[in-house]
């Protein structure tokens, strides 16, 4: 276990990318979201999301809605952002929304190093 392990999270609002690993592994039905800039996006991305800005998300929610009930996982460079994300869509009734701890800079460092950091 690295320190980036044991860094503390809110459990009522993130999930730890180890698990969100687990998750892809076992083949279970979530919505991964990058909400990073699409120039972010062309440095480092997971192969498997969707791709929706933090600052495009007003417009579009109605594209969102079909995964209201579903859970879905966002991730941006550090975490941040993602948070954000994660509230307004809590905010729009996604109860099962969540943040990914540390983003895809973390996912880097413990999951796959392939990604680049940036």
């Amino acid at each position: 276990m690295t320190d980036a392990d044991e860094r503390p999270i809110n459990e009522d609002w993130e999930r730890r990318p180890r698990d969100v690993a687990q998750k892809l592994a076992a083949g279970e039905d979530f919505i991964l979201i990058d909400c990073r800039r699409p120039d972010e996006l062309e440095i480092a991305s997971l192969p498997w999301n969707e791709h929706v800005p933090l600052q495009e998300l007003s417009s579009q929610l109605e594209k969102l809605a079909p995964y209201e009930d579903d859970e879905v996982i966002v991730y941006c460079h550090h975490g941040v952002r993602s948070l954000n994300f994660v509230a307004i869509l809590r905010e729009a009734g996604f109860e099962n929304a969540w943040s990914m701890a540390g983003g895809i800079d973390r996912w880097s460092q413990q999951i796959d190093d392939s990604i680049p950091t940036y």
